[in-house]
């Protein structure tokens, strides 16, 4: 009887040019998590830990799928490329969201206009390491080295977050550091380690194990309260610049023609997650906040911060081609 119920309720929506309800059925395949960027940073720790919780959860294989290369643009093609059916995701984050439309001079796609806000998933600060040797230990320290002599710092290249928070501090702090752009932030970080340059502005989670294993030194966090799994690191605020609050948000995006039942699935499953003791440790393990939201709240947040990283991406002056 109920069966027969269910075939004649399809059948209507379909006379009545309706779509069947989808968002029950999703997923009825392996989902995969594209992550732009390669494994090891903040992106893909938080990707493999909601990837993990996913798959349980749907009782599918939620992959995670490293595509990195061109600043975060070859993953975030592939997705925009990708079926509409919300079985191909976009781990994504402020950095190539919200900053590539600015930077980038010929993007095939718009990083905010083409993509559906699904979940947001964190914030997490993004934290200024140097060397273990290193002459300073405090942001004073660092400031009075740059204004007495040459300070370097490194990024994952021109336009990338850990390039523009050195700018950002530069204009603060009223020093000069200067910029040594690299393919990625890891060989950042190795130069640092190597002793190459002086400092980096990275997310805490690619540091996590060297910062735990004193290879290299915490000096401050960017954001404007300090991270609960690493409560002996400072704020830059707490150091003299009241203002500075950088915490970049994570999240999952789709691409723009992924059914509103779709997302709103996704977003109900993630936030459910979010709300769930293990992932909410395992997200402060990694120096991250839980930060659930709807996929409205998700989208005012990309389009405001699109126009505020625009503004510093041009006063910077950093463009690719």
């Amino acid at each position: 009887m109920l069966k027969n119920m269910l075939l004649l309720l399809t059948a209507a929506c379909v006379q009545l040019g309706l779509s069947a309800p989808v968002a029950h059925a999703f997923p009825d395949k392996p989902v995969r998590i594209i992550v732009p960027q390669t494994p090891g940073g903040a992106s893909d720790a938080l990707a493999r830990i909601m990837a993990q919780k996913l798959s349980e959860k749907w009782e599918q294989p939620v992959i995670v799928d490293n595509r990195p290369g061109a600043g975060g643009n070859i993953g975030m093609g592939a997705v925009v490329a990708s079926a509409a059916d919300g079985h191909v995701l976009l781990m994504t984050y402020v950095g190539t969201q919200a900053i590539n439309g600015a930077l980038y001079r010929n993007l095939p796609f718009d990083p905010v206009a083409d993509f559906a806000a699904v979940a947001t998933l964190a914030t997490l600060p993004f934290v200024i390491v140097g060397r273990s040797n290193a002459p300073f230990h405090t942001v004073a320290e660092l400031v009075g080295t740059a204004k007495n002599g040459r300070v370097t710092y490194g990024s994952a290249g021109n336009g990338s977050v850990n390039h523009l928070l050195g700018e950002m501090f530069s204009a603060g702090a009223k020093v000069k550091l200067e910029h040594v752009p690299y393919r990625g932030a890891a060989q950042a970080l190795q130069d640092l380690l190597a002793g190459q340059i002086d400092v980096v502005f990275t997310s805490l989670p690619s540091v996590a194990g060297q910062l735990k294993s004193g290879n290299l030194r915490p000096i401050a966090v960017t954001s404007a309260r300090r991270a609960k799994a690493f409560a002996q690191i400072p704020t830059v605020a707490e150091a003299g610049l009241p203002d500075f609050d950088v915490a970049p948000w994570f999240g999952l995006m789709a691409p723009g023609r992924v059914l509103r039942e779709v997302i709103m699935k996704i977003n109900t499953d993630v936030n459910d997650l979010l709300l769930s003791r293990e992932v909410s440790a395992s997200f402060e393990a990694q120096g991250a906040e839980p930060f659930p939201t709807s996929p409205d709240e998700f989208g005012q947040q990309l389009r405001a911060d699109a126009l505020r990283w625009g503004k510093v991406v041009r006063t910077s002056g950093a463009r690719l081609d």
